[in-house]
């Protein structure tokens, strides 16, 4: 059964890494983008994203996309711009803080409904801690 849609626009390997490699050493590293690589290859986002469905190209248009995402990651050091930080978002980076709101940071003393619980103490002696 033959696959359907439109030929493809690159028949062969040799002659996508030309056209990516080209757009690597003439487009400056601040201005490397997936839609500028697409435009270089004269195609879409969209049909770049499905070459990389293609197991015959699908390891050179990850490693375009990840040589784009370096360039990012490189700016993200020097600059730490806002658009920088989004463009890795979708590159599945996260941006997470992790704040505890439970305790300030303090030791955490269970609290129980009944008897005594021994809570280990900094000093050689432990303390019974009474309801």
């Amino acid at each position: 059964m033959s696959e359907r849609g439109r030929p493809l626009k690159f028949k062969t390997l040799p002659e996508l890494e030309k056209v990516i490699d080209k757009y690597f050493q003439d487009t400056p590293i601040d201005e490397w983008t997936i839609t500028g690589l697409a435009l270089a290859l004269d195609t879409s986002r969209k049909v770049l994203c499905e070459y990389e469905d293609k197991d015959e190209f699908s390891n050179t248009i990850k490693k375009a996309k990840l040589i784009v995402e370096n360039g990012y990651e490189i700016d993200l050091k020097k600059h730490g711009r806002a658009g920088t930080i989004f463009a890795l978002k979708n590159f599945d980076w996260k941006d997470r803080n992790e704040t505890d709101l439970t305790s300030g940071g303090e030791k955490i003393i269970p609290i129980f409904s009944g008897g005594s619980v021994n809570v280990p103490s900094n000093e050689s002696n432990s303390q019974d801690i009474q309801p």
